[in-house]
């Protein structure tokens, strides 16, 4: 599975913006779907969760509330809409993909190349 995150970007505090993850490759409808950031000087982090069929999804408690993570099988894509936004969740977000995603990194089998998100205060 080949990923590709795209939509990040500069916003202020308190703006919203919206990533994608194309995935090709092997198929997509099967794996379940994250999004992980890592902020300079920090470890990667989980962000969300999201299983094959959409039916179940997990936040982190920092993101709980303000995103939303959303799948779309058909166009082999999956989204993270980001509202709310605080200097704090500036990092760069890392879509991934596994049978199973947990707040555990070990657990991704395919990452993207990361898209980077400033928010400015």
């Amino acid at each position: 599975v080949q990923l590709q995150a795209s939509g990040g970007g500069l916003v202020q505090a308190g703006d919203s913006l919206r990533l994608s993850c194309a995935a090709s490759g092997r198929t997509f409808t099967y794996y379940v779907m994250g999004w992980f950031r890592q902020a300079p000087g920090r470890e990667r982090e989980f962000v969300a969760t999201i299983s094959w069929s959409s039916a179940y999804t997990v936040y982190a408690d920092s993101v709980k509330g303000r995103f939303t993570i959303s799948r779309d099988n058909a166009k082999n894509t999956v989204y993270l809409q980001m509202n709310s936004l605080k200097p704090e969740d500036t990092a760069v977000y890392y879509c991934a993909a596994g049978p199973t995603i947990t707040v555990d990194t070990t657990t991704v089998h395919y990452w993207g190349q990361g898209t980077l998100v400033t928010v400015s205060s």
